[in-house]
């Protein structure tokens, strides 16, 4: 049998390489963590290395290439896929602020489906909404700009024995309630 001479630490050794490395990390929470992550520079040393740069930009808001509209919301594009199950319902929904514009278009599989594009007012305890479009169809495009602030969307009834997948496109100032 081979034999293994397995270097044994004191407990002093162990103590001073804790301490060391106990130091170690504070001096890199100081000088690096703290200036780069949460802005604060004891020191100087972040600032010389330049790493409160990176607090600071992570402090303001990103910025971004895209049209503003309404209230500053961002025009943004989406594509979605919704499967409406045989003989059910589903409704898909967008919040917007008052007089936001969205560009919309929807197409099914082939079938056709009963759908209303409607909106319903934020914080409305009635039950009140406001349908813009009903009917049944296969596909639709539009646009609106919304009367008021709240969420506005399609409800669509496939009123077949077959899930219907529909593909719905929009683009404008809208954040997806779902």
């Amino acid at each position: 049998m081979n034999e293994f001479n397995i270097p044994v630490h004191s407990t002093r050794t162990l103590i001073k390489a804790g301490v060391v490395a106990l130091l170690v990390a504070l001096t890199l929470l100081i000088t690096c963590i703290l200036p780069a992550e949460y802005n604060i520079d004891p020191t100087g040393v972040g600032k010389a290395l330049g790493l409160t740069s990176i607090a600071e930009a992570s402090e303001k808001p990103p910025e971004i290439s895209v049209e503003r509209g309404i209230q500053n919301d961002i025009q943004r594009t989406d594509t979605v896929e919704i499967i409406i199950p045989a003989g059910k319902g589903l409704e898909y929904k967008l919040n917007m602020e008052k007089h936001a514009h969205v560009e919309y278009q929807w197409k099914t599989d082939g079938e056709a489906l009963y759908f209303d594009f409607h909106g319903e007012p934020a914080g409305d305890k009635t039950g009140y909404f406001e349908s813009f479009s009903i009917t049944t169809a296969n596909n639709m495009q539009g646009s609106l700009t919304t009367p008021f602030k709240g969420s506005h969307g399609w409800y669509w009834k496939n009123k077949s024995q077959q899930p219907v997948t529909v593909t719905l496109s929009m683009k404008g100032y809208y954040t997806i309630k779902g």
